[in-house]
């Protein structure tokens, strides 16, 4: 069946506004196309392909993101406030930007991503894309057969990621990068606290993200299929999420430790 002569090219179309010629209406998933903004955060820019905030990725406001926060992930009014109004402020904007701008080094974005290589010296902007070979070891960070229903053999469907597992992966992440200052650090974990609240999943005995999300969102940035929001994520639960990776990185650091060091603790 050939398509109308109307109808867009549907490997290369103009994304005007909210809605995707190509999808049409509703919020379903189309990737970027050429000319459109991203960024190196998988959270944003998913947002963008589903049409949360404007598919191209530009001339976004502070409230747009504010309404793009809770339509898509279900966070609440406050966490999204002070995740919108936080981010603008670090990025020294007080107008409508482009996705590609939260990408400026050491604004919001920072070093030690899980899944993008370090900005390299002397660059404004970070790399917006996934190195494949960093996010099959934070999968993998996911994937240690401890918990029950988890492991290689449980597959993608079964394993889930939980706090733990993130602080694996960003204590293997500093060690290979420039140490973080403080503030980079809780904007790190509180990344993670977030969608490890959005996306919170039972399998078994084991809480955590399903690791094939992980996998579709970070590598296509898109939301599971048909997920939506169940409940309002809240500001004190990332904060508590966030000090759960915290202290679990505190602890997995302390193990590696040698047995003297530890003495002097």
């Amino acid at each position: 069946m050939s398509l109308p002569a109307s109808h867009p090219d549907i490997d290369s179309h103009q994304h005007k506004g909210k809605t995707c010629p190509v999808t049409g209406k509703g919020h379903e998933w189309c990737p970027p196309q050429d000319g459109d903004s991203r960024s190196p955060c998988p959270a944003l820019n998913t947002l963008a392909n589903h049409g949360y905030l404007s598919r191209d990725g530009r001339n976004i406001s502070v409230f747009d993101l504010i309404r793009g926060l809770k339509n898509g992930y279900g966070l609440s009014t406050p966490l999204a406030i002070v995740l919108a109004f936080g981010g603008f402020i670090l990025l020294g904007r007080f107008t409508n930007l482009s996705l590609f701008e939260i990408g400026k080094h050491g604004a919001v974005e920072h070093d030690a991503s899980l899944v993008h290589k370090d900005t390299p010296k002397g660059e404004e902007y970070a790399p917006i894309d996934v190195q494949e070979d960093l996010l099959e070891k934070l999968l993998a960070d996911a994937k240690t057969g401890d918990e029950d229903s988890e492991g290689l053999e449980a597959g993608d469907r079964r394993t889930l990621m939980d706090a733990t597992d993130v602080a694996r992966a960003r204590v293997r992440r500093e060690k290979e990068s420039p140490a973080l200052d403080a503030l980079h650090a809780e904007i790190a974990r509180g990344e993670m606290g977030i969608i490890l609240g959005v996306w919170e999943t039972k399998v078994g005995r084991k809480v955590g993200i399903p690791v094939e999300w992980m996998r579709d969102w970070l590598r296509k940035e898109r939301l599971p299929e048909g997920w939506k929001p169940t409940h309002a994520q809240g500001l004190l639960d990332v904060v508590k999420r966030s000090k759960a990776i915290r202290l679990a990185m505190v602890d997995l650091r302390k193990a590696e430790m040698p047995t003297d060091e530890k003495a002097r603790l």
